[in-house]
């Protein structure tokens, strides 16, 4: 079973959990149940591991985490791109795994606004970026994921990754490199996060006559 998710997958929960989207009977007795109070999650039935591996080949880039997620790898996928960097991060297609709140915090670390075009991203940010990216959604995994809403992890525990935020949520507190105000903004469709103090806005680009 493939989940793309939103809500929460729990190990032997409650009978009859509100919001339960897949229930999996294991072969010791024991239950898994994914539950997603708000409906954007999916489950995909795939019988072996080259059917899992062509469906999720077909849909997701490389993982962070993986040995091929590169510098180059990144900067090759972005060249020629006129989307903001942020929407280029949140691409499942492109990259695997990066959320919104990981997609700010990889942004921060690596001083890169988030509205600035993904292939007008400089080679030494390109280092910065990567390195932030894999800090930011390892800081995540030590910290059992963020608990912001309803997510908890497995074992129904609590994340608290919300609690080592350094911009996402924090608008109108001092960015904690530089003092500056965090702000708010809109970028690829999603809330988002930036100290533009650290992370220079990018100039508007001229209209040609």
């Amino acid at each position: 079973m493939h989940l793309r998710m939103t809500g929460n997958l729990l190990y032997d929960p409650a009978p009859e959990l509100p919001h339960t989207r897949v229930a999996i009977e294991l072969n010791d007795g024991h239950t898994v149940a994914f539950v997603d109070p708000r409906r954007f999650g999916t489950g995909q039935l795939v019988q072996s591991s080259a059917e899992l591996d062509e469906f999720l080949a077909a849909r997701l880039g490389l993982e962070p985490f993986d040995e091929d997620f590169t510098v180059k790898h990144l900067r090759e996928l972005a060249r020629g791109r006129r989307a903001p960097i942020k929407a280029f991060l949140l691409d499942q297609r492109r990259i695997a795994g990066v959320g919104n709140i990981y997609a700010d915090e990889a942004l921060f670390r690596a001083r890169v606004h988030p509205l600035r075009p993904a292939g007008a991203v400089k080679p030494a940010q390109w280092v910065e970026l990567h390195e932030g990216i894999v800090d930011a959604l390892r800081a995540g995994v030590a910290a059992n994921g963020a608990t912001i809403d309803d997510f908890r992890n497995i074992e129904g525990a609590r994340g608290s990754f919300q609690n080592e935020f350094l911009v996402h949520l924090r608008a109108g507190e001092p960015c904690p490199r530089c003092g500056g105000e965090i702000i708010k903004l809109v970028a690829a469709g999603r809330g988002t996060y930036v100290c533009e103090r650290c992370q220079p806005k990018p100039r508007a680009r001229r209209k040609q006559r």
